[in-house]
């Protein structure tokens, strides 16, 4: 297992590395750039910013977008020497493939820079927004885990039953459902649109929450959460009841169960005692990755809708605003996560099941 674990480990080097160069490379073409985007801010044609410069950086890393001349957009009318300062500010005066050598060497050293125009280092706002994301998507996990493990079991026990057709059919409503648009149901019927006004509308906590008791924190907190979690965990659930109810019914035609039976083991026995380890092998070892979708890439809208400032909504603006350090280095940072987790989740299968030994496999 040690072995395994080092070779994995080793293999994440040149595979985070090939997600930085095509990445950087793909920016390299893309339009706009922090340069361009102070020229047109000068220039008053600035539309597509979502947060406004406050200052400059000085990190290496990120792209540019030239015209045919090789030459920034917007460059006519002002002074060639300040423009000249802006690369050499933003670190555009140094060709690509240097920008690239010394971004890479100083994420080696964890150093991710500072963000272009919050004066704030890319570390300092992933850890401001992290309490957010955190708790969408740990919560909407849990929760739909928490539903779908026990309605999977009682679909795949009472398969083609009316109770499996008809929960089958609400699922699969709820699967069609966006996210996004179930967030805006819950706003119109719950929090004072159209009507009732029972949970507030923005934040993740109420304006007076350091003067709360202990557990009057506690409940504000659950009360600010409670709609945005409802619309993440909506659409997460239905796949994961089907796949476990797909998963016990799978085991439960296996000839050891058949076996099982034949000895007088009740039903329950049966069920909890042989079926459940290698029916939820599947679902709980996917719980990392679970998490990390839901975390990483599933709060963007409903962040948007609820007023949630959290890493979805940052690693939005920091695109829009061309603010490449924190762009990168948040890309940086949660792809080695992201390996990380499917690494443990893969570990995972060795510890629901111990006969699964990874040793014997090439990687």
């Amino acid at each position: 297992m040690l072995a395994y674990i080092i070779r994995r480990l080793l293999l994440m080097i040149p595979t985070i590395f090939g997600i930085m160069l095509i990445s950087f490379v793909i920016i390299q073409f893309a339009p706009g750039g922090p340069v361009e985007r102070i020229i047109a801010q000068i220039q008053g044609t600035d539309v597509g910013a979502t947060s406004r410069v406050t200052g400059g950086g000085g990190d290496i890393s990120g792209g540019q977008s030239f015209d045919g001349s090789n030459s920034y957009k917007g460059r006519s009318g002002l002074d060639p020497e300040f423009i000249a300062e802006l690369e050499k500010q933003f670190g555009f005066d140094k060709p690509a493939h240097e920008r690239f050598y010394l971004m890479m060497t100083s994420y080696i050293r964890f150093d991710f820079g500072e963000s272009y125009y919050r004066s704030e280092s890319v570390v300092g706002l992933i850890l401001e927004k992290m309490p957010v994301s955190i708790s969408l998507g740990l919560w909407s996990t849990l929760i739909a885990y928490l539903i779908s493990i026990p309605l999977g079991i009682r679909k795949a026990v009472s398969d083609g039953s009316a109770f499996d057709v008809w929960s089958s059919t609400a699922i699969i409503v709820g699967y069609a459902v966006p996210g996004f648009l179930f967030a805006i149901f819950l706003i119109v019927f719950f929090a004072g649109g159209t009507y009732f006004d029972w949970f507030p509308l923005r934040g993740l906590t109420s304006d007076n929450w350091a003067e709360l008791s202990f557990w009057g924190k506690i409940t504000d907190y659950l009360w600010h959460m409670a709609l945005p979690i409802t619309a993440l965990a909506i659409g997460g659930f239905a796949t994961l009841t089907l796949l476990t109810k797909n998963s016990f019914l799978d085991e439960i035609k296996k000839q050891y169960v058949v076996t099982a039976k034949s000895k007088g083991l009740t039903e329950r026995r049966v069920l909890y005692g042989h079926v459940f380890r290698n029916a939820m092998l599947i679902v709980i070892a996917g719980f990392p990755a679970a998490f990390l979708g839901v975390f990483f890439t599933g709060s963007l809208l409903i962040e948007v809708i609820f007023s949630l400032d959290g890493l979805g909504l940052l690693g939005f603006e920091s695109i829009v605003n061309r603010d490449y350090p924190v762009v990168f280095g948040s890309l940086f940072i949660f792809s080695f996560a992201g390996m990380i987790v499917t690494l443990l989740s893969d570990l995972s299968y060795t510890i629901i099941d111990p006969r699964i030994d990874f040793e014997s496999r090439e990687v």
